[in-house]
């Protein structure tokens, strides 16, 4: 699996891989000799899981986190939540195509996120379904169009997607996303979509 994905991104000519190893603890090693602009890690590895590595490289104790996209099966459902919780930033499958592995890449490195579709569907569904987990900061604090734009962030939105849709300039989009994000405490988009879909935001 590692052979592959790195032939696929080595391909790439903006994308260059410092680094391949087979256990956790060597990923977390590599990553803060090296400060790659992004990990991407599986969920299930030797030594220290892919929860615990990112919780290292990017949890929200980190001083200078690193990007992580994290790569996972289709029925992980908690370990997603999870990873999310300690601030991964994309969530693929293991069969993604090439062109999603490179994009999700690539958005980690912009501060953006990408997250599979069937991950998202899968997350809303395991949010909906779990009535008693609620979101610690209230729906009411935010404005009406910061929710507009939290709603579409959860949803995969890009800004550019997010200000076509609610007829907007994107710097606006990113004014409002960035006052949620500081009423919410977060730091990124997988946070405040993680937000929305406990504070009930999200209709699956």
């Amino acid at each position: 699996m590692r052979v592959g994905f790195r032939m696929i991104l080595e391909a790439q000519p903006d994308i260059t891989v410092v680094a391949d190893v087979a256990d956790g603890q060597a990923a977390v090693e590599a990553a803060r000799r090296l400060r790659p602009d992004v990990c991407v890690l599986d969920i299930r590895m030797p030594v220290l899981d892919g929860l615990q590595v990112t919780r290292l490289l990017a949890g929200p104790d980190v001083a200078d986190p690193i990007p992580v996209v994290v790569i996972t099966m289709f029925d992980d459902d908690e370990y997603v939540d999870t990873a999310l919780q300690y601030g991964a930033s994309g969530f693929l499958l293991k069969d993604c195509g090439p062109a999603l592995l490179v994009e999700a890449v690539r958005a980690a490195v912009r501060g953006d996120t990408l997250v599979a579709p069937q991950v998202t569907v899968r997350l809303l569904r395991h949010f909906r379904h779990r009535p008693q987990v609620r979101a610690a900061i209230p729906v009411e604090s935010l404005t009406d169009r910061e929710s507009d734009v939290v709603r579409a962030v959860a949803r995969g939105l890009t800004n550019q997607e997010i200000a076509a849709e609610l007829f907007v300039a994107v710097s606006t989009v990113k004014t409002h996303l960035a006052a949620a994000q500081s009423k919410l405490g977060v730091r990124n988009r997988v946070e405040v979509a993680s937000w929305a879909w406990r504070a009930g935001l999200v209709d699956a």
